[in-house]
């Protein structure tokens, strides 16, 4: 990548960690991206797509394959914590602390590679896709007709890696990350003075006793060479300290590399949830509220994806799969396609992802537009 080209990504990135824009309310952020897709030389451009999302079209005669590049672009409810960082987020309480912005950088870096590339024939569909972070970006693109309105064969997608050697490619075989569920338990007990706890029946101490039992799942109920992951993340209840609560809500999220995994671990929050309360003479039920399947990589875009990385940078097949999730699971639910990590350097210090120190590694944007650039040439070169 030319240095200019990198300079320029560069200072993109910057702006846009600097003015972050919530789940849902990315609304800055597209304009953001209309305007630089503009400065590119791009014209076909659809705003509004399944919220702020929005679809560029690159096209030249001669081919009829098509394929999609996709990049998210909202942020996290997380305050930041370097306030030293000259780029530091401006919007209170909000952060991009998980590298959306390099994702969204690295795509526009792709158009501009593409767009001065003549040696390439067919369509290449951007998607830049809003509400990642649990807002159901995915799913409402596709309802709002993604696939039927912007035809492509294949899709990729990219996720920045802290902890894997910055600008290395991690290409999986088979899952990439997990499924992730919410879910929530509601317990009702019958609340009363905090001096007579006899005449009432106490969620919470039932609600103590659910938490420490919900650890039991994973370790006492799922085949041992299974992976599953159950996280209780809030709890509320209770309303004054000298009153017995009427009532407790523990939420959290489940995770599992298979749908039967999935299957038993709600069955046991339910089992769970129902037997122990009623040792406490209270009620209680288990919900789910939604999420994402795994991330299943096809095999024919996994090499691909391989092949095109190994022209960019350095790749590895090697290392096993997250318990992360990822809504681009429900795009490769439609289309065959890819999903990879791109290494962002060392995790220390801070650097993880969902982290309030967390910041994208910029050296790591040339490798990442290469590689999307050149797994859209290959796409469009292959012959089905």
């Amino acid at each position: 990548m030319e240095p200019i080209l990198a300079e320029t990504l560069t200072r993109w990135r910057r702006h846009l960690h600097a003015n972050p824009g919530l789940t849902l309310n990315e609304g800055a952020t597209a304009a953001f991206v209309v305007e630089k897709l503009r400065e590119l030389g791009v014209t076909d451009i659809t705003e509004g797509v399944g919220g702020h999302g929005v679809v560029a079209t690159l096209q030249r005669p001669g081919s009829n394959r098509s394929v999609g590049l996709r990049g998210d672009m909202d942020a996290l409810p997380i305050e930041e914590a370097a306030a030293d960082l000259p780029w530091r987020s401006t919007v209170p309480g909000v952060m991009h602390a998980c590298g959306h912005d390099g994702h969204t950088t690295a795509l526009l870096g792709a158009a501009a590679v593409l767009m001065r590339d003549p040696d390439w024939t067919g369509t290449v569909r951007l998607v830049f896709q809003p509400a990642e972070e649990g807002g159901g970006g995915a799913e409402a693109m596709i309802r709002d007709g993604l696939f039927q309105r912007f035809p492509m064969d294949r899709i990729f997608g990219w996720h920045n890696w802290p902890g894997l050697a910055a600008g290395t490619v991690a290409v999986h075989d088979g899952p990439v990350m997990a499924a992730g569920n919410r879910f929530k338990i509601d317990i009702e007990g019958h609340a009363g003075h905090a001096a007579l706890p006899h005449l009432a029946r106490d969620p919470i101490v039932a609600a103590g006793h659910v938490i420490v039992a919900c650890q039991s799942i994973v370790a006492r109920t799922l085949d041992p060479l299974d992976t599953g992951v159950v996280s209780l993340t809030t709890v509320h209840g209770g309303e004054a300290q000298n009153q017995i609560a009427a009532r407790v809500e523990i939420k959290g999220s489940m995770r599992y590399l298979r749908k039967e995994v999935g299957d038993q671990i709600f069955q046991g929050l339910q089992r769970i949830a129902e037997g122990v309360t009623a040792t406490f003479g209270v009620k209680a039920q288990a919900i789910l509220q939604g999420g994402v399947p795994v991330t299943v990589n096809h095999k024919a875009e996994a090499d691909m994806a391989a092949e095109a990385a190994g022209a960019v940078t350095a790749v590895r097949r090697d290392i096993p799969p997250a318990m992360t999730g990822e809504d681009f699971s429900h795009f490769l639910h439609h289309v065959p396609g890819a999903f990879v990590w791109i290494g962002n350097g060392p995790a220390d210090g801070g650097r993880e992802l969902h982290n309030p120190h967390y910041d994208f590694n910029d050296a790591v944007l040339p490798a990442a537009s290469g590689f999307l650039a050149e797994v859209a040439r290959r796409a469009l070169a292959k012959e089905d």
